[in-house]
């Protein structure tokens, strides 16, 4: 696997688009800051991680439309759970729009196997999860055939899925 460029280099390099589809229901459990939710040790998101909001701010504010589709199991699980709980203080306020997808919802649709960011339609990056979550690594793939497909189920996730502000999910 190609060392990936920074994600950073990559949003700062995008002109019109930057989109995620997120298909896990748990993320990465070791996170102190999900450690502190599960605990109930709340806090802003906004202070937790004010390097993503200055990073996707600047993209905002020049055009780039940041859009992050997640497709979830219901009843949800304790991650997304926090998830939805963090994105208006963290996504919503650094300018990304956010849609949830109920996984029974997305039964038609062909989905690539991994999570993805998508800059501009062309330049992909794939992320590697192992069974717990843990990243093991991000791979950037041009194969045109791989980046249509990603594109085309990103699209179809996002005309289906419900925007964050509607979206009411079961526990």
């Amino acid at each position: 696997m190609a060392a990936s460029p920074a994600f950073d280099q990559l949003l700062n390099a995008a002109r019109h688009s930057a989109v995620h589809l997120e298909m896990r229901d748990g993320y990465m459990r070791t996170d102190p800051a999900f450690q502190d939710w599960s605990a109930g040790r709340l806090f802003d998101p906004a202070e937790r991680w004010p390097g993503w909001i200055d990073l996707v701010r600047p993209a905002v504010a020049r055009g780039v439309q940041v859009r992050r589709a997640r497709i979830v199991s219901e009843p949800i699980s304790d991650y997304v759970r926090y998830e939805h709980d963090v994105t208006d203080g963290l996504n919503i306020s650094a300018g990304e729009q956010v849609r949830w997808l109920p996984r029974a919802r997305a039964t038609d649709i062909a989905l690539p196997g991994n999570d993805f960011w998508l800059f501009d339609g062309t330049v992909l990056q794939i992320n590697h999860f192992d069974g717990n979550g843990e990243s093991t690594g991000k791979e950037m793939v041009d194969d045109p055939a791989t980046v249509k497909l990603c594109l085309t189920a990103f699209e179809a996730v996002w005309e289906r899925a419900t925007p964050h502000a509607e979206y009411r999910h079961r526990r």
